[in-house]
């Protein structure tokens, strides 16, 4: 692996360093069939992105779960950045948590990246027994080797904002993470900086509650999140609640790469806008808006207002560019974050969504477009759904982007991305000056699957990226 060095663990030593790795050849993305109709396990794909192969943008190997219905959605590693001084750890597996089924998938992509072989089940039972917690989502290696997951509820499907700790080398859950005190109500992404002995969680909803759709209503009963969970990294207690307003939603949250810095972002999703998260001259957290995204006056719609709902944020290697997709109004956007109190908007294509012309919904009133724009449409496939999961090359000149968010989700707002398939689509980055273009040559339909159409969700590189890897 690039970066490696005879006493050096796996990863980079800095960001900047990582900048300078190998371009990805390799994508690994699970693939969900739970709501699809079909009924056969979800897998995981790996996806040839080696402009030289002559597999170019072709999945070359499908590793298929041993169960129906498990709903794979974002992935983790054994070991990242964060054991980079530890020679004796290696990137050996990638950790596969199930949000439906709540089952862990460890899965072996060392023997063999290009056709990675299961490893290990840690099933849910293991989890409800040693933990009380279900739903797990976000997992990220620490630098002691183990491998930490935020949950988002409890076996009941009652919400619940939980840790759960594996352990590196038998993946046998230890624990809870938490040492006791009060555990917030809800739970979701999260990331980590021991420099400032702090881990910060968001919040999404109640599990039994989001896994039928969205209902508006819910919201106002408190069943959604609105609050940045502060957490002291040493005592493990959870100090600080951020209240970001009802109806935020706070999803993906990104400290800024370099270690030192005591800021990052969050995406609220229903609210629009993107908070910048810091610690004030008192060692406290606190949370500014700095970007908002205002709904649209819509009909033919679920609702009177659209709003762009952010359901990935990334954050360039290097600090400069902040990316995030609007689901449902179609957009991917790059900002310059050199001043991050103060990002500038620098780059914008729309990929599909909900308010393309053509379609069911007329927009009636816009704050920032003066028409709709039109179809996405790429080697003469109209894109199905709305950009989703973004993942940026280490060198930061290509965005890869999917289309799927949660199968109930998707199958409520872009009932044809059922029928259809996701699709997998990458964009091209001015990285002097800012810019997003499409790349026409680069398609890959996942309606076209042997199996059937399926729905692809997050994007790892084998030797980490942007979102799994954290430096100390």
């Amino acid at each position: 692996m690039a970066g490696k060095c005879g006493a050096c663990g796996p990863g980079y030593a800095s960001p900047l360093e990582a900048m300078k790795g190998p371009r990805e050849q390799l994508l690994y993305l699970p693939c969900i069939y739970r709501n699809t109709g079909i009924g056969i396990p979800d897998f995981l794909a790996t996806v040839d992105v080696d402009p030289t192969s002559p597999r170019y943008c072709q999945v070359i190997h499908r590793l298929p779960m041993p169960h129906v219905g498990d709903e794979l959605h974002h992935s983790g590693w054994n070991a990242c950045s964060s054991c980079h001084g530890d020679p004796g750890k290696s990137r050996r597996f990638l950790i596969l948590p199930s949000l439906v089924s709540s089952r862990v998938y460890v899965v072996d992509v060392a023997t063999d990246p290009r056709a990675p072989r299961l490893h290990k089940v840690v099933e849910a039972e293991e989890l409800a027994r040693k933990a009380n917690a279900a739903f797990p989502h976000t997992s990220h290696c620490l630098g002691s080797g183990e491998i930490l997951i935020s949950c988002l509820g409890d076996p009941d499907g009652n919400g619940k904002g939980t840790f759960v700790l594996l352990d590196g080398e038998t993946f046998e859950v230890k624990g809870n993470w938490e040492k006791g005190g009060k555990v917030p109500n809800l739970g979701y992404d999260f990331w980590y900086q021991p420099r400032h002995n702090v881990l910060l969680s968001t919040e999404w909803g109640v599990p039994r509650v989001l896994a039928q759709g969205f209902n508006p209503k819910d919201v106002e009963k408190g069943h959604y999140g609105r609050h940045i969970n502060v957490w002291d990294w040493r005592e493990r207690r959870l100090v600080q609640e951020l209240d970001l307003g009802t109806g935020s939603v706070p999803l993906e949250i990104r400290f800024l790469h370099d270690p030192s810095a005591a800021q990052g972002f969050v995406g609220c999703a229903l609210s629009g806008d993107i908070r910048r998260f810091y610690r004030n001259s008192e060692g406290k957290w606190e949370a500014e808006k700095v970007i908002e995204v205002p709904s649209k006056k819509v009909q033919g719609w679920l609702l009177p207002e659209m709003p762009g709902l952010i359901t990935d944020i990334l954050i360039s290697l290097d600090d400069r560019f902040l990316y995030f997709s609007n689901w449902l109004h179609g957009d991917v956007r790059q900002y310059d974050i050199s001043d991050p109190k103060n990002p500038k908007l620098v780059g914008q294509v729309f990929l599909g969504g909900s308010i393309s012309k053509g379609g069911a919904v007329t927009v009636v009133e816009d704050r920032e477009l003066q028409d709709q724009p039109e179809p996405c449409v790429i080697q003469g496939k109209r894109i199905p759904g709305g950009p989703q999961m973004l993942q940026l090359s280490l060198d930061g000149r290509r965005l890869y982007v999917t289309t799927s968010l949660f199968s109930a989700w998707d199958r409520q707002f872009y009932p044809g991305l059922l029928k259809e398939g996701s699709v997998l689509l990458q964009l091209d980055v001015d990285t002097a000056r800012g810019g997003l273009a499409i790349n026409p040559e680069f398609l890959l339909d996942f309606g076209k699957e042997p199996g059937g159409p399926c729905l692809a969700h997050e994007v790892r590189y084998p030797g980490g990226d942007c979102t799994s890897d954290i430096w100390l």
